[in-house]
């Protein structure tokens, strides 16, 4: 089937599902493409303290909130896993000068999209990591670290993120342990001589983490085990004794990957791959737009996904305008037979 609408929205995160608000209430024909249920990394998230206006609400509960209000202004909303985007070749003008195509064939046209495909977490792939996710287990000192007020916490990795957000917790924890599993950090001189002189950070190195155990309320420790060998080199599988560091909350930071291998033309991003824009968060291609976790930035919060994806919508509500307006959903059926 081939489908056009004014704007395709591809990732229905905090950024896609405000991008679906403004760009339904500007009475552009939208569709947000999301392969699983809408909310993205907020179904991931137990609590959340820290978006305004809401002292605490569920990362479900907002995430519902959010798509019926995206629904109830007509963003259509379609389960689909999007193989790619790019720029359509056989484009007859602006109009449909993007496709994007899904596993089931589907094609969807557009003269812009916005990407909010947001990113992943690396993972540490340990026992228990899994299991206790939003239980002792996280991935953002932001959004988490208010919950280990006065506790024992662990942070896991060696680059810059691991180290800052080691020294960002030691506010809230009564002891910070960050652990590498090396013995020379990564991070940047001025971020580590820092973290070496906070008195209540304490680094284990040469360490790798085995599990993650707990119980229903969730973590109570970690299993650890040397990871150098007697020759100085290393093996991260473990090759050392064992001991036990008992813990309530596990923040790992082993890196971040954006998603945006599903994209299949070059557009300008930094260093680590994420994706460049102007003040219109319009990346470097005419048309694509990008919000949320995916776009170069300082920090990768809900509040600056929301504030991206406003500011996307209405840059490409502008961009509608000067092409000629907005235009009714139209889905044709396809010349290929299924």
């Amino acid at each position: 089937m081939n489908h056009r609408y004014d704007t395709i929205i591809v990732g229905a995160g905090p950024a896609g599902l405000t991008a679906a608000l403004y760009t339904a209430r500007s009475k552009l024909a939208t569709v947000v493409l999301e392969r699983g249920a809408p909310g993205g990394q907020l179904l991931n998230t137990k609590d959340i303290e820290d978006y305004p206006g809401f002292e605490h609400v569920g990362g479900f509960e907002l995430a519902d909130l959010m798509h019926n209000h995206a629904a109830k202004f007509g963003s259509e909303f379609r389960t689909a896993n999007v193989d790619s985007i790019r720029l359509n070749p056989d484009a007859d003008g602006v109009r449909d000068r993007w496709k994007v195509v899904t596993d089931t064939g589907d094609e969807y046209f557009a003269p812009t999209v916005i990407f909010t495909a947001g990113g992943s977490p690396n993972y540490l792939d340990v026992p228990g990591e899994k299991e206790f996710a939003g239980r002792g287990v996280s991935y953002c000192a932001v959004c988490d670290g208010a919950f280990f007020q006065d506790q024992v916490i662990v942070v896991v990795g060696g680059g810059d993120a691991a180290v800052e957000e080691a020294d960002f917790l030691t506010r809230y924890g009564s002891k910070v342990y960050l652990i590498h599993r090396r013995d020379e950090f990564r991070a940047a001189p001025v971020i580590l001589d820092r973290a070496l002189a906070n008195p209540k950070l304490e680094m284990i190195t040469d360490t790798v983490v085995k599990s993650i155990e707990g119980a229903a309320a969730g973590v109570t420790k970690l299993v650890l085990q040397g990871a150098r060998k007697e020759d100085g080199s290393y093996d991260f599988e473990g090759t050392g004794p064992t001991r036990e560091l008992p813990t309530e909350g596990v923040f790992i930071f082993v890196g971040f990957t954006p998603n945006v291998s599903l994209l299949k033309e070059h557009v300008e991003h930094d260093s680590a791959g994420y994706l460049k824009t102007d003040e219109r968060m319009e990346s470097s291609l005419d048309g694509l737009f990008v919000a949320g976790d995916l776009r170069s930035q300082l920090v990768r919060q809900i509040t600056t996904a929301v504030g991206d994806a406003t500011t996307a919508a209405m840059a490409v509500a502008q961009e509608l305008t000067e092409i000629g307006g907005a235009m009714e959903p139209v889905v044709e059926e396809s010349e290929t037979p299924a």
